[in-house]
């Protein structure tokens, strides 16, 4: 990997022995490292984690909303884990289509909010690979919500842009917006309603969320507002232990989760990449990104035409995921030019992904999400739970694979990652932002692969990506680039806010080093010990 310029702005890479966490936030960060120090696992400190994220970034995340995980201990095969909820029972295509609601679900409409899964399961994710429960897993974000915690820079500015969508909500108005406005930037803010909550699961368990008062809570404020989410369906809940898929992009075996989640999108993209000498272009030139980005819409078609909960797919994976479909994609592609691709993305969303390595060399990949800022601005004025808005993932349209139905599960944007060679995990990855982040996951690899970025490099390297119509690039992408898109037909503009967030570890195993990065889009940072 090629060593940084140190006259140049920017962070070195976290290096330590022991254990290692990148989050997205600093406190979160240090629960972790505080788990692995007291004795526990990876799993361990990643559910910390997760739990103080839930706290300290609210627009991001929260444990009203959904959670996946992958877990590579070494010698053992990968474990994966599907907790995402799944629709109403008594939801169906042809109701809301007599609502009047025509392809998509609203953003903050209450028949967006599906089953919550994240508290369920990271109840799995302890119980199969941890050491401690619930209870104590929980303690460090009890307390930020608790006692209070200081709202970071992102976080403040993330916060500040969503007052319009939180006010018109009791709940939300009430717990996120303290004297009616959005609380300032190194401020201190309590959630004493969600502590209470986070208090009754550790003493009660994942049971005390999908039954009883909190559940009960759920589903009466979710009915107010015109959903059909019954506590009946939050006790029926259960995640799934799954088994991952994975392509080989340059030697290195990339692992997603198999669909409902976009993990699928991810491997087509490399697939298409593949089939190009990628490391002759400039990184940050139009060639590279022209060829990125006309991958991206091909292998995004290739998703809203089939990815969905896997009992409603029609297509197999091991076919989308092949080598000779995606050379036939690839010749599709040309270099001059952008061409018409028919797709369909839902909108964008809020994510937290976080990554930790334990000095057994575990590793844990997780991700957490309420999808938009918020998620549907529904929060429950008793317990304080924000809840997602994941039904947005759905399509409203009778015969698509993915059209909305009982207990049935959307398709889904959020996807932790593993790069792994010759049976053993070389890297937990995971790049935040909704649709961005197969294209995320693709510009990260290949910028380490293809172009020997060490791994802080290949999260810091610009990136752009297309919303409709159009390609929005981050600030960083230079003037010339720019140029060349809109020379091969790209409608190129200035996105507001940066393309997602980052983190990865690196496990050097010959070195017994552990080598971290955290994105600078967002407040975090990777600590080792």
């Amino acid at each position: 990997m090629k060593t940084r310029d140190f006259h140049l702005p920017g962070r070195s890479p976290v290096y330590a022995r022991e254990g290692m966490a990148a989050t997205s936030h600093p406190l979160a960060s240090v629960a972790a490292i505080d788990t692995l120090k007291a004795g526990g696992t990876a799993a361990d400190a990643a559910v910390a984690a997760v739990a103080v994220l839930c706290v300290v970034e609210p627009a991001m995340t929260g444990i009203g909303g959904d959670c996946f995980c992958l877990v590579a201990k070494p010698g053992q095969p990968v474990w994966g884990y599907n907790g995402s909820g799944r629709a109403a029972a008594a939801v169906t295509t042809e109701k809301l289509l007599a609502q009047g609601m025509a392809r998509k679900i609203p953003a903050t409409s209450p028949h967006a909010v599906t089953v919550p899964g994240a508290i369920e399961a990271w109840d799995a994710i302890l119980k199969s690979h941890g050491r401690f429960g619930l209870d104590r897993a929980l303690q460090a974000a009890i307390g930020y919500a608790e006692s209070g915690f200081v709202v970071a820079p992102r976080v403040g500015a993330d916060w500040s842009e969503q007052v319009g969508k939180l006010s018109p909500h009791a709940g939300s108005a009430k717990y996120y917006l303290p004297n009616g406005k959005a609380p300032a930037i190194g401020s201190t803010v309590k959630l004493p309603a969600l502590a209470a909550t986070m208090q009754t699961i550790a003493a009660g368990g994942a049971k005390a969320f999908y039954e009883g008062a909190i559940a009960e809570d759920i589903a009466a404020t979710v009915r107010s507002k015109g959903g059909l989410l019954a506590a009946e369906d939050l006790a029926g809940h259960r995640g799934d232990i799954v088994a991952p898929i994975s392509t080989n992009y340059r030697g290195l075996d990339i692992v997603e989760l198999p669909p409902n989640t976009q993990g699928l999108t991810a491997l087509v993209l490399l697939n298409i990449l593949e089939q190009f000498d990628v490391a002759k272009l400039d990184p940050s030139g139009p060639e590279r990104l022209h060829l990125a980005l006309e991958a991206a819409r091909l292998a995004f078609a290739v998703r809203d035409t089939h990815i969905a909960d896997p009992a409603a797919m029609r297509e197999p994976v091991a076919g989308l995921i092949a080598k000779g479909f995606a050379k036939k994609l690839a010749g599709l592609l040309d270099p001059d030019k952008r061409i018409a691709i028919p797709k369909a993305l839902p909108p964008t969303s809020d994510t937290v992904y976080l990554t930790v390595v334990d000095r057994d060399r575990t590793a844990v990949s997780l991700i957490n999400s309420l999808y938009s800022a918020f998620g549907t601005v529904i929060c429950t004025e008793k317990t304080g739970i924000m809840l997602h808005n994941r039904g947005t993932g759905f399509v409203i349209e009778p015969g698509h694979p993915n059209t909305i139905e009982p207990n049935k599960r959307p398709m889904h944007t959020i996807i932790p990652a593993l790069a792994m060679r010759n049976g053993r995990c070389e890297m937990p990855f995971g790049v935040m932002g909704a649709d961005y982040q197969p294209m995320g996951h693709a510009h990260f690899i290949t910028n380490m692969v293809d172009y020997g970025m060490d791994v802080q490099a290949a999260i810091d390297h610009p990136r752009m990506f297309y919303e409709g119509e159009a390609t929005l690039v981050e600030r960083g992408i230079p003037a010339a680039t720019v140029a060349g898109l809109k020379a091969r037909g790209h409608d190129v503009k200035p996105r507001d806010a940066p393309w997602g967030g980052g983190q990865a570890i690196v496990i050097d195993w010959e070195r017994g080093a552990l080598i971290g990065g955290s994105d600078p889009r967002k407040d975090g940072c990777a600590l080792g010990y």
